[in-house]
Parts: structure tokens; sequence; C-alpha cells
């Protein structure tokens, strides 16, 4: 590709792509400027560096995530919006792997403050849990119940790991169910310890 017309826009859109072919892991500043057709030194003028990089891919991955679950919780509550955003969840992050692995690193906080993607993602998330008549600490709790049952199950699915030969999609939806039981019957409490202000994300 020619060298012009390179942003960090475009240089993160392309690292994306480049994420789910080969692996989130395996992308770096020289795979990329091979991929353009310029030296690694050109890729300077518009990333800092492959953290940088990265971090730019992990904030696209994680808008175009929140748009998928948006558009299908829209107009739902209660159990069906926890069955639509677990579904939008599961299929981005099985279609799109190394976009979705993206969205696992560590940000810093300032920035996901700064980004108007990860804070709609904790607006929508405890949006959907609220539903459920669930406050905070226990907002907080379920939050990372779902975030660690889907991000377990996926992961584990991706990479073939259910080797029983009880369906995945009945064991997928039977977990939702679950947890939708898990929810609406959510021990409520306070476990007397301070509770920090929520923070954007999950």
């Amino acid at each position: 590709m020619a060298r012009a017309g390179l942003t960090a826009d475009r240089l993160a859109a392309a690292a994306a792509e480049l994420a789910d072919e080969v692996g989130f892991e395996n992308v770096s500043l020289s795979a990329l400027a091979r991929h353009f057709g310029v030296k690694d030194a050109s890729l300077y003028s518009h990333v800092r560096n492959l953290q940088d990089l990265r971090t730019r891919v992990a904030l696209l991955a994680g808008g175009e995530l929140i748009d998928r679950i948006a558009a299908a919780v829209a107009g739902r509550a209660g159990k069906d919006a926890l069955v639509a955003f677990a579904a939008a969840y599961r299929a981005y992050a099985l279609e799109h792997p190394g976009r979705y692995a993206a969205t696992q690193m560590p940000i810093d906080q300032e920035l996901i403050a700064d980004s108007p993607a990860l804070r709609r993602t904790a607006e929508i998330t405890y949006g959907v849990l609220r539903a459920y008549g669930l406050e905070e600490p226990d907002l907080t709790d379920a939050v990372r119940l779902l975030r660690s049952t889907f991000h377990g199950y996926c992961s584990l699915e991706s990479t073939g790991a259910f080797g029983a030969p009880r369906d995945v999609e009945e064991s997928w939806d039977r977990a939702v169910d679950a947890l939708h039981v898990a929810l609406t019957h959510w021990p409520r409490g306070e476990t007397g310890r301070p509770q920090p202000q929520a923070q954007p994300g999950w």
C-alpha cells in the first residue's frame, strides 16, 4: 500500500484486522509496517510505540463491541436484555478473536474516563443490571460475575476446550438462564467495607 494517507486511526484499524488474523499478541509495529509497505520508523509519526498502538486497537474494539451490544439490547429489559447482551458479546468474541483479546488488556484509568465508548459500556451494562433492582456494591459484583462468565466461556469455546458431547449452544443458553436466576435472587447485603466510586468499564 502507498505510504501517503497513514493516520493513527488507519493504523489502528489495520492492526485490528491483523489481530484477528494472527492473534493480538502477535501484532507488532514491524508487521504493520510490512502491511503498508513502509519502514518501521514511518509509523512513529502516528503512534508512539507498540503499547500505544495496542491501546488504540483496544479502544476501537471496545467501541465496536458496545455498538453491537447496544443495538441488541435496545428496547429490551430484564431477561430479554440479558440474553441479547450475552448473545452479542459472544458473537463478537468468536467472530473477532484478535479484537476481542484487545478488549481484555489493562488500560490506564485516565484513558478509560476519557473514552466515550468505554463510558457507554458502563452505562449500558449497569443499565441492564439495574433492571434487576441492583444497587452498589451489588452492581459491581454482578458486573464482575457477568464478565467472568462471558469471558471464561468464550475463551474456552474459542480454543475448543469443551470436549464433552453436550452442545455448546445449549450449555451457553443454560448459563445465561442461570445468570438470570442469580440476578433475580441476588443476595443483598452490605459487606461493611468502604465502596469505591464505580469506574467506567467492567
